[in-house]
Parts: structure tokens; C-alpha cells; sequence
């Protein structure tokens, strides 16, 4: 495991010991690894930073590697390994699509990957960067040795984008919310343990080549979501439900701004929670309901003191207070207030 201490690789790695099986994680030291498994220090952003893992006299039947950084880290990585592994899975994004994403809606030219990456590229952006990586894995250990897992949306516990836990810290504060509606829209979204699951799964079928991972279409709701937000944490929240045109004539991004909500019959909503996952789930992926994602996540955060740590490589969440309190304050045309979860 290349990484295995932080969000999905610390969810692979804890899922493999699980499994019973042997992991040995490679990481900078910043944060303490799963209990069990064997560690190898070093940084691949620095001369001789594979020196560890180089000297290391292990062989694997798998690599997992979550890199999102410049793609020679993946190059170097996955070169020095082969013939040492049997297997190198990538762990990528939807985002290395050229837009618009593919989606069960069809939208034209839907497919196509984004330009400008290299196996040996430097930093340039997150699509290129993991475009990078998914061919730096395929040059070093070909087509039929390595797996590339295009991820969408991740939550759970160890989240350190910003997206659940700013929600469940928003709504534990209490009072009233600014809920983007409508309540009954369908997200979808992976859970980082069901992608551990099924990454592990395809490891031992010898899966190989690109698959786009997310939970199946209309896996929950956003008002599932915030609802069970305002469950697990016990709060005096007041959910108002608002309509997208008031969201977006605030000026509130989509996406960022209320994290995992995009207005319905958008090209981006389209992209990010239309995903056919028919191939992923006829190769074993299962996922849990959304509420044990979110009691999960909730439990986790208060375990470490309620701040999720955050990524410094990615976007703020959350909506500015002081937009919140305009758009709420006496009622706002296009919001309908409602007590916590049990408003419809």
C-alpha cells in the first residue's frame, strides 16, 4: 500500500488486514498507520525517496497506489515494483474524462479522456495528474497487470476533503440550515470502505483495465442525508429546504459551497450523480445504507474532537456563514422551514 494512513488508502489498508491479509504500507510518516501492518518510511517527492521500498527485499501480489500528485511519483514507483508485484491498482477519478463526464444521460462526446497527460509529467492539475498516473501504472505493469479504479464521490470516516464532515459540523451547530433542494433529489456517492471492498475483490479476481466507481444511481437523497446528519449528532437543527434558483441567484457554488449538492437538470448533475456503475456491481460492489455512513462519520469526528482534518491540496467547503444567514433570515422566498428530520 502506497500511502494506507489517511482516508481511502488507510480504508484499503484496514480492509486488507480484515481479510487476513499481509500489508505492508509505504508513507512519509505524518500519521500513524493501521494497527498490523508493516511499515516502510519514505517521500516519493524526494531524491532517493523510494530508497526504503528499493532496499526492501518484499514481493506482493498487489500495489495499491491513491497518489494525486505529479505522475512521475507513479512511474518511479510503479517501475521500481515491477516484477516484484503481480498487480498495480490505481487509485484514479472520474475526473480524467474529458467534460462532459459519461453519464446514464448520454451527454455527447461522453467518454473521452482529458489531453495533455504523460507518465512522466510534473504537477499540473488534478484531472492530468491522475490521467498521469492511470498511464504511468499501464506503462510499467501493461493493460492486463493493472487496474485503474475511477472514483467519484467518496465519504466516511477519515474523510479529509471537507464534504460530510463540514455538513455534520454545520448541522451540529444547530438552528436554522440552508438545505438545497429539492429534499428528494437522488446523489450518489461511495462510501470509502465499500471502494476498499471492492478494490480488494477485484485484486483477487485478477480484474484488470478501468472501471468507474460510485455508488449506484439514486443511492440516497439529500434529504436522507442532511436528515440523518441531524439524527446522529442530536442537533436543534431546522432544515429549510430551498429552492436551486435561490441558491444560485446567491451566488453559492455548486458542489463546493453545499457540499455533494448540484441543481438538478444540470450538465454537472448529470456527471457527478447520473454514473452507470452496472460493471462494478456485476464484479461485487456492494454498498451500505447512507445512514451508517454518516453515524460512522459522525462517531470518527467527535473521536478526534470534532475538526476533520483537511487536505491541503483541495478546495474549501462550505458556505460563508454570513450568505447563510441573508439567504434564512425572516424566510426567504423559495424555502420551506421544517424541524430537523422529520420535515417532508
Amino acid at each position: 500500500m502506497l500511502g494506507g494512513t489517511e482516508f481511502v488508502g488507510r480504508a484499503v489498508a484496514e480492509a486488507a488486514r480484515e481479510r487476513g491479509w499481509e500489508v505492508t504500507v509505504f508513507h512519509r510518516g505524518r500519521h500513524q498507520p493501521p494497527s498490523g501492518v508493516r511499515q516502510l518510511l519514505g517521500d516519493r517527492t524526494t531524491p532517493d525517496g523510494l530508497a526504503a521500498l528499493a532496499a526492501d527485499a518484499g514481493a506482493w501480489d498487489a500495489v495499491v497506489d491513491t497518489w494525486s500528485a505529479e505522475p512521475r511519483a507513479v512511474l518511479a514507483a510503479a517501475r521500481l515494483l515491477r516484477g516484484r508485484a503481480a498487480r498495480y491498482v490505481y487509485v484514479s477519478s472520474r475526473s480524467v474524462y474529458a467534460w462532459p463526464w459519461p453519464s446514464l444521460d448520454g451527454a455527447a462526446g461522453a467518454g473521452e479522456l482529458v489531453g495533455g497527460a504523460a507518465a512522466d509529467a510534473g504537477p499540473t492539475d488534478y484531472a492530468r495528474d491522475k490521467r498521469g498516473g492511470e498511464l504511468a501504472a499501464v506503462e510499467a505493469f501493461g493493460a492486463q497487470d493493472s487496474l485503474l479504479v475511477r472514483a467519484g464521490l467518496i465519504l466516511g470516516p477519515h474523510e479529509n476533503v471537507g464534504r460530510l464532515p463540514w455538513w455534520l459540523t454545520r448541522i451540529a451547530r444547530g438552528g436554522p440550515v440552508l438545505a438545497p433542494g429539492p429534499r428528494g433529489l437522488p446523489v450518489q456517492f461511495i462510501d470509502a470502505r465499500d471502494l476498499a471492498g471492492w478494490l480488494l475483490g477485484a485484486v483477487a479476481q485478477g480484474l484488470s483495465g478501468p472501471y468507474d466507481l460510485i455508488g449506484p444511481p439514486g443511492h440516497s437523497t439529500m434529504g436522507e442525508l442532511l436528515d440523518q446528519c441531524v439524527r446522529v449528532t442530536g442537533a436543534d437543527a431546522e432544515l429549510r429546504w430551498t429552492d436551486p434558483a435561490v441558491i444560485l441567484a446567491a451566488g453559492i457554488e455548486p458542489w463546493t459551497g453545499l457540499p455533494v449538492w448540484v441543481p438538478p437538470d444540470s450538465e454537472l448533475y448529470a456527471c457527478v450523480h447520473r454514473t452507470d456503475v452496472s460493471r462494478a456491481l456485476d464484479t461485487g460492489l456492494v454498498c451500505r445504507p447512507a445512514a451508517r455512513t454518516v453515524a460512522d462519520t459522525w462517531r470518527w469526528l467527535t473521536r478526534i474532537g470534532g475538526v476533520a482534518p483537511m487536505r491541503p491540496d483541495r478546495t474549501v467547503k462550505g458556505v460563508d456563514p454570513q450568505v447563510e444567514a441573508r439567504l434564512l433570515a425572516g424566510g426567504v422566498p423559495g424555502t420551506t422551514p421544517g424541524k430537523g428530520a422529520s420535515h417532508d
